[in-house]
């Protein structure tokens, strides 16, 4: 291993992310190779390690599983359970978070249409996939130690230094560094790319209270004291010391997406950048000319093709960064089920099959924090019935949980209606008319009992409030549970700590990590448990933030608004039509109607909504999606090949469409093989499937 010392950037661009990246970047601000020396950018704190991997043993896409590994239900071993070392956590941390994007399963693709061993014609000549190369890892800060953004690039073995290429992939969800392996990162190392990886600043960063443990860089675990500022997050307990919290609040967690109160969503599109110009750093530091013990600069701002990619807020993070993007610094933007929040222009509507939809354009701390009241109920509508069941749960417990729900709503005078079955139609109807599709009503109970939406909902709330984990914003928190009743403040018989980094996603219910409600009726406990209406009073504070406008919540929301402004960039926009956590209504389509307002002629955008589709691929492997939904990762691939192509060849993108997919069916947990019969491929001529925006309106064909 090599460490870099670098002075960390103390400038006003630090202090400001709407400034200029290259008041804080490299010494080399020129569209080419200068020959000047190779300076690290002012943003980059601390040391910069980096690694070989052989390409056998270890390597980049894998961590030396190989297709084989990552397909295996076992995870990776660890030789010392409560210590274990950084190249065992990289390990997890790529095994769990490349799982955690796709379909693992042959029936459902992978190992046909993805996975290691698929080459980019789609064949399978990869044998295991291992791919050779170099990772530098490093933190963007201010100096002050809070922000601590993680910086990856890999560069593989096969990269060609004379027809150099990057792509990003800022993490999925609040994960850490390596979040988006699977889902642009694969693509890009085989395509012989380097990789620009970030965790956005809201990535897998805990801190356990009750020990004063907190995770490093690399996963490690230190003391609060002794990591100081090389900590990925401490919590600040304020004027709350931390002894006289944890004799109130036992064995509760902080995590940096809900507790870093910086409200990390507004520095995506920077954090996006920064990585970037890091990769910049890295290559030159590879491939320029070394003068005595100086690497000379060979690629200059902008000489490099540069894709902007990933999934979900990743994707988000993307067109921010390609929003924010003055100096040149991003080619393309190809991102997948984006959750991004804009200002949204007067002229935007939104139509499907010339009907207007039910609401557009929604912030996420609007829709989420609805869904979270509404969705357990909803669950038992009678166009939700025969849902997926993703809850561990026994199917009793789940159907109490909801009725109770149902009837507090009715109390609360957010439904109407007589009875269970009433109720929970009036719940569903109202989920229509906030924007989410008739397609979703199958997901709407599997997002909230597996747990997905109340987790957001509690951490992007929690995010804009700013809060302190001593807040316990709503009454919520993050505990450790007894796993039969759900009581909170329980002494883990195993810590979460040592494998966080390995096995975390950055918002609780992880890791044994899991939403504590503090204001039950009989203490503390399990979100579920602590009231038979399932915390109902804690939801409705929740969503109460939104819809009094508590002003640092519309403070910080509109803080992390874009305009839809691409700057001219090619870019596609893929999306599920059936998302249910990150409805298209608020997210893809409406965006591609602001965009054009934005942009006028110049837009490139392209936008290809996908039938059958929804949020989480990784989900197609369980009973009951394998039968219902289709892989938009497939999609994903496409479109990346489409703007590859694009760029290289100049092959014109296809336009805005709807590709109308073909479910497996089958038998639930047993569906048939998927084949390309199911994925019919984004068309260069999409005639009656085409979408057509004017002057901001935009009409989806049924």
């Amino acid at each position: 291993m090599t460490t870099l010392s670098r002075v960390p950037c103390l400038t006003a661009l630090a202090l400001a992310g709407a400034m200029t990246l290259a008041a804080c970047g490299s010494s080399d601000d020129d569209n080419g190779g200068t020959g000047s020396n190779n300076t690290l950018p002012n943003f980059v704190s601390g040391s910069v390690k980096t690694l070989t991997y052989d390409g056998s043993t270890d390597d980049l896409l894998t961590a030396g599983l190989g297709k084989t590994g990552l397909a295996s239900a076992t995870a990776p071993t660890i030789a010392n359970a409560l210590q274990p070392t950084a190249a065992e956590l990289r390990r997890l941390a790529i095994y769990s978070n490349y799982r955690a994007l796709v379909d693992m399963t042959a029936n459902g693709g992978y190992g046909r249409f993805w996975g290691p061993n698929v080459d980019l014609n789609g064949g399978d000549t990869l044998g295991e996939g291992k791919i050779a190369g170099k990772e530098y890892l490093a933190f963007a800060d201010d100096g002050s130690g809070t922000k601590n953004v993680s910086l990856m690039v890999q560069i593989p073995a096969s990269f060609n230094p004379d027809q150099p290429c990057i792509v990003t992939a800022a993490s999925s969800g609040s994960r850490g560094v390596y979040g988006a392996i699977s889902a642009a990162g694969e693509w890009g190392l085989k395509r012989g790319c380097a990789f620009a990886y970030t965790d956005k600043g809201s990535g897998n960063g805990a801190h356990e209270l009750a020990t004063n443990l907190v995770t490093l860089i690399d996963g490690t675990l230190l003391g609060a004291n002794a990591a100081g500022k090389t900590s990925i997050f401490t919590a600040n307990l304020g004027s709350t010391s931390i002894s006289a919290f944890n004799t109130n609040f036992p064995n509760r967690y902080a995590f940096k997406h809900a507790h870093s109160q910086q409200n990390p969503e507004k520095d995506w599109g920077n954090n996006t950048l920064q990585a970037i110009q890091f990769a910049y750093w890295a290559l030159n530091d590879s491939y320029g000319t070394l003068d005595g013990t100086t690497r000379k600069v060979r690629y200059g701002k902008g000489s490099v093709t540069t894709i902007a990619a990933s999934v979900s807020n990743g994707g988000g993070a993307a067109l921010a960064a390609a929003e924010q993007d003055s100096d040149g610094w991003i080619t393309a933007v190809v991102v997948g089920e984006p959750q991004i929040n804009f200002t949204l222009p007067s002229q935007v509507s939104v139509r499907q099959g010339g009907v207007p939809v039910g609401a557009f354009g929604s912030p996420l701390a609007d829709y989420t924090t609805y869904a979270n009241l509404l969705q357990p109920c909803a669950a038992l509508a009678t166009a939700a019935a025969g849902a997926p069941y993703l809850s561990a749960l026994p199917v009793a417990t789940t159907n109490a949980i909801r009725t109770a729900r149902c009837a507090s709503l009715a109390v609360g005078g957010l439904i109407s209606g007589g009875n269970t079955a009433s109720q929970a139609n009036d719940a569903l109807s109202k989920l229509h008319q906030a924007g989410y599709q008739p397609d979703s009503d199958t997901l709407q109970a599997p997002m909230w009992d597996s747990q997905a939406v109340p987790a957001v909902a509690v951490t992007y709330a929690n995010a804009y409030m700013q809060a302190s984990v001593a807040d316990n914003l709503c009454n919520f928190s993050f505990g450790t549970t007894n796993p039969l009743t759900g009581a909170a403040g329980v002494t883990p018989l195993v810590s979460p700590m040592p494998t966080v980094f390995g096995n975390g996603n950055g918002v609780p219910p992880t890791n044994g990590v899991n939403l504590v409600y503090n204001a039950g009726n009989s203490g503390a406990a399990d979100h579920r448990f602590a009231t038979a209406d399932a915390s109902y009073a804690g939801a409705a504070c929740l969503r109460t933030l939104w819809t009094t406008s508590n002003p640092t919540m519309l403070a910080n929301v509109n803080a992390i608004r874009v305009k839809a402004n691409l700057r001219g960039k090619p870019a596609i926009i893929v999306q599920g039509r059936a998302d249910a956590l990150v409805p298209i209504n608020h997210a893809s389509r409406p965006y591609l109607g602001a965009n054009q307002v934005a942009e006028g002629k110049s837009s490139q955008l392209a936008f290809y909504e996908i039938t059958n589709g929804q949020h989480f691929d990784a989900f197609l492997g369980v009973a009951g999606f394998d039968t219902r939904f289709v892989p938009v990762h497939y999609y994903n691939i496409q479109a990346l090949n489409l703007m590859w192509n694009h760029l290289k060849n100049g092959t014109a993108l296809p336009p805005s469409q709807v590709v109308h997919t073909t479910p497996r069916g089958g038998t639930p947990g047993a569906a048939p093989a998927l084949t390309t019969a199911n994925l019919p491929p984004i068309s260069a001529n999409p005639a009656g499937d085409a979408i057509t925006v004017t002057n901001g309106a935009v009409n989806v064909p049924d």
